[in-house]
């Protein structure tokens, strides 16, 4: 098992910088992935950014430019620098934890979320 804390979400305004900070707990030794997805309501949750243990990293379309992600290994931490926010960027935030390939074996963790709502 994996536990997942997030902290960091909040309101911000337009064209400012939020930073997302996601700590894992439990049995994170493995080879693994740490990522941000996001969930409007009604909606499907999307990645947003994903980093590996090895610190390859991949983003979503719509954030690269604007988004960093980062991780401390020592810590089992990841961290999601956001700038340039857009109000359409408003979202709970989730925090997500797997077996990076090709140790991956279908189960996924979860944060509780956290919410992120740009102001225009």
């Amino acid at each position: 098992q994996v536990q997942l804390v997030e902290s960091g979400g909040g309101l911000v305004e337009a064209g400012g910088p939020l930073r997302l900070s996601c700590t894992a707990s439990g049995r994170t030794f493995s080879p693994n992935a740490m990522g941000w997805f996001r969930q409007l309501p009604g909606k499907q949750r999307e990645l947003v950014a994903r980093i590996t243990s090895g610190s390859t990293t991949n983003y979503a379309d719509s954030v690269k430019g604007r988004f960093t992600i980062s991780r401390d290994n020592a810590k089992h931490t990841v961290y999601l620098q956001m700038n340039s926010l857009k109000p359409e960027d408003t979202a709970v935030y989730y925090c997500n934890w797997r077996r990076k390939e090709p140790y991956y074996d279908g189960m996924d963790y979860w944060g509780k979320g956290t919410l992120v709502t740009v102001s225009p």
